[in-house]
């Protein structure tokens, strides 16, 4: 039997030949840490969920993103836990807000890192919904206001990118009125356009402490079992003004992320979220993974199916192996 003149596995033979055909890499600066942060002084409070993150308090926060920068990590994305709450979420567009301090406090110490600040209701409600409750489901409209005065709040502490995450329509168009108004011309919108209403997000519940009290989020997060719609919903964003797209969950949405990328040209992120993180660890602490392997494995597949950048848990330790 003749040999055929073509065999792949000529440039698989050893480590170098293998990196040299590399069509995929992975940098530190592609990488957004999600961090939680809470009131108080001195706090560093383990998630049981999510084995190494933490609820950290302003003066923890701004210590550990020291070792961001000196890592080259691509930015954090901020997550707020108000030392109380209510129905009307005011801490979210408070002044003096804990995403507000924390924004100050990380650019007056961090002045290069680049900050991002997710907007939107679910950590400031008593009720863990994403926006004004009418009739025990939320009123879409009534709930831009509060999104918009978060956005507007979260630019004027010095937040480089503002990513409202709460899938109301018309949230985009609102949010980028405001910062325009209030002077902001100048600030992005990385909108969480495709965000499915998804198992994978139950370890950030606990990190969160946003679990809803009643009900769930299905009536404005997607369906899982659609595709279409999140073009249409990443094409509205768009169009209302949203610099950036992202879709949330990754791993179980990776023909979501290379249908953005094939149609649209705007930059495209995508959010590793917590039940993606916590399984990986999961089965590492237990043996059955190469907890390295699998977590370096994950981040080129998502950056494989076309996101520029990924959200990630994993930052930290992949900027480091890196």
């Amino acid at each position: 039997m003749a040999f055929p003149t073509h065999r792949l596995r000529r440039l698989r033979a050893t480590a170098a030949l293998r990196s040299l055909r590399r069509e995929t890499r992975l940098d530190p600066a592609q990488f957004i840490l999600p961090l939680f942060v809470v009131a108080g002084e001195g706090v560093r409070k383990e998630i049981g969920a999510m084995p190494g993150n933490y609820q950290l308090s302003i003066d923890q926060l701004v210590k550990d993103c020291a070792e961001l920068v000196r890592l080259g990590i691509g930015g954090v994305i901020l997550f707020g836990i108000p030392a109380e709450k209510d129905e009307l979420a005011s801490g979210a567009y408070d002044e003096q807000g804990i995403v507000q301090q924390a924004v100050r406090a990380l650019k007056r110490e961090h002045p290069k890192l680049l900050v991002m600040t997710d907007v939107c209701n679910c950590e400031y409600t008593s009720h863990g919904h994403c926006g004004f409750i009418v009739n025990g489901d939320v009123a879409n409209d009534p709930t831009l206001e509060w999104l918009a005065k978060t956005a507007v709040s979260h630019a004027r502490a010095g937040a480089d990118i503002v990513a409202p995450s709460d899938m109301m329509d018309g949230r985009v168009a609102a949010i980028r009125a405001a910062l325009d108004s209030a002077g902001f011309a100048m600030t992005p919108i990385l909108s969480y356009a495709a965000k499915y209403a998804t198992v994978f997000y139950g370890p950030f519940r606990e990190a969160a402490e946003s679990a809803p009290q009643f009900g769930d989020r299905r009536s404005y997060q997607m369906d899982p079992a659609n595709s279409r719609e999140a073009m249409l919903e990443i094409e509205l964003d768009l169009e209302e003004g949203a610099d950036m797209v992202m879709v949330k969950p990754a791993m179980p949405c990776l023909d979501i992320i290379r249908m953005t990328r094939d149609r649209f040209d705007a930059p495209v992120g995508a959010y590793q979220v917590s039940g993606e993180f916590s399984m990986i660890q999961a089965a590492a602490r237990n043996g059955w993974l190469d907890g390295p392997r699998a977590m370096m494995e994950s981040l080129t597949a998502i950056r494989r199916a076309g996101a520029d950048f990924v959200l990630t848990y994993f930052a930290v330790p992949a900027a480091k192996l890196l």
